[in-house]
């Protein structure tokens, strides 16, 4: 197997997933059609499936476009989304598994917060997850459709996958969340670390996914919401109702909505 990232629009990332002993491929998160379909050609690869990880414009938007050049193309997201993903085929549930190709297989994991159907697909064999807006380099999503709650279970659901698991996100938002998450905890050291690693990175214009899970656990504050440092951060800026980790990252996703 293999994972090419394809970036579209301003910062959002598509991927291609690659059974390399068939050439069949699936495309994560589409926003748009055209630079998908210039790196099918430039990678050799049959597209024959569309993984939407939500319902969001800029992870289906080039929906339309892949099913009028390839109109057999399944295009899969939760049920719950019936409706608002255009050309939806299947209509997927917790714990479904998708494949491709003969050595590509994906467990759907469902991850409400950012939205009501928001999921992430897990390859174990690789490992690799595809998290969308749910979980970012050192962030997460806003939480437009779900509770802290919501966000809380489902990140920590995330964080359950082995430390090693290789994270690909809908977006190039590392630098700007590592800027938060240094407000957060000031005197974390590996959060100054990877804002050093993601600052060279991206002044040589590389991505910085993928990351790791391990990453996530030493720097984001919103998978850090049971730490001393985060809780008392959330008290000074925005102060919650109790000390519930679901109750720290509703404040810090709260302070974060306005920081800039």
């Amino acid at each position: 197997m293999r994972i090419v990232p394809v970036a579209c629009l301003q910062d959002n990332y598509a991927y291609l997933v690659v059974c390399e002993a068939t050439n069949a491929a699936a495309v994560v998160d589409p926003s748009e059609a055209a630079p998908v379909l210039e790196a099918v050609s430039q990678q050799g690869v049959e597209l024959v499936t569309v993984w939407n990880t939500h319902h969001h414009w800029d992870h289906t938007g080039g929906n339309k476009g892949l099913l009028d050049e390839l109109p057999e193309l399944a295009v899969i997201a939760h049920f719950s989304d019936q409706g608002r993903v255009p050309g939806q085929t299947m209509f997927a549930k917790e714990g479904d598994e998708v494949t491709v190709g003969t050595q590509v297989r994906a467990s759907l994991i469902h991850n409400p917060g950012h939205t009501t159907g928001a999921i992430s697909y897990y390859i174990e064999s690789y490992p690799a997850v595809f998290t969308g807006d749910t979980l970012f380099g050192a962030g997460c999503g806003r939480l437009f459709e779900g509770t802290p709650s919501d966000m809380h279970e489902s990140l920590s659901r995330l964080g359950a996958l082995p430390p090693g698991t290789l994270v690909y996100c809908g977006h190039e938002y590392t630098a700007s969340n590592l800027r938060f998450a240094a407000a957060v905890e000031p005197d974390n050291d590996a959060v100054a670390e990877r804002a050093e690693l993601v600052g060279r990175m991206r002044a040589d214009n590389k991505p910085t996914v993928p990351f790791t899970m391990a990453d996530e656990h030493a720097t984001n504050p919103f998978m850090r919401s049971g730490e001393p440092a985060v809780i008392a951060a959330a008290h000074a800026n925005e102060p919650p109702a109790n000390d519930s980790p679901a109750e720290i990252l509703g404040s810090i996703r709260r302070w974060k909505d306005r920081f800039s």
